[in-house]
């Protein structure tokens, strides 16, 4: 099935809920309202002729520098496939800045948890109902999100765990393993 016709069959399903449809670059991504986005996933997931059974992305986005409606400054984007009938599938969830939270998808893919707190730890947009929502790649005591547009490129100041990082690492030197004794230092 064609993703427009997949577009066109969920807003025959979920009314009002659908803002936009987009075509770029020959990909088709349906914006939509954040309420019912798990019983969107859900019914992509379940219906016959669609069978949207495969998460393979997703994603978080700062839409800062481009806000213009329907956009929000964040959006989830969500990238489904159907292993059973080959189509693929994107819908991009909107996501206010003043109430960065979505509902989590891991009732229904369980794959979602790592991603959905990678999304957060990065973007920092939260994921209610979410079984383990924390930092995955960051430490605890980061600050910020870096993947947000105003964060610095090269932070805000250096991270006050790098120093002992530094410590830890030139400590662990002589345990390196290199194959080739030319290149141990």
């Amino acid at each position: 099935m064609e993703p427009m016709a997949i577009g066109k069959r969920l807003a025959e399903e979920f009314p009002g809920e659908i803002l936009d449809t987009c075509v770029h670059a020959a990909q088709v991504s349906v914006i939509v309202r954040r309420q019912r986005i798990v019983e969107m996933l859900a019914w992509l997931k379940r219906t016959d002729k669609i069978r949207l059974n495969h998460l393979m992305c997703l994603c978080g986005v700062d839409n800062r520098d481009r806000m213009q409606p329907p956009l929000q400054r964040f959006e989830v984007a969500y990238s489904l496939y159907s292993i059973t009938h080959g189509h693929e599938f994107r819908l991009r969830a909107q996501v206010p800045e003043e109430d960065p939270r979505i509902d989590s998808a891991t009732p229904v893919w369980k794959g979602a948890a790592w991603p959905e707190r990678e999304c957060y730890d990065l973007v920092g947009i939260s994921f209610a109902n979410h079984p383990d929502l924390r930092r995955i790649l960051l430490p605890d005591d980061w600050q910020g999100h870096p993947l947000r547009k105003e964060y610095p490129l090269k932070g805000h100041d250096e991270w006050s765990g790098f120093t002992d990082l530094l410590h830890k690492v030139e400590e662990l030197r002589p345990f390196d393993f290199n194959p080739n004794p030319a290149l141990r230092k």
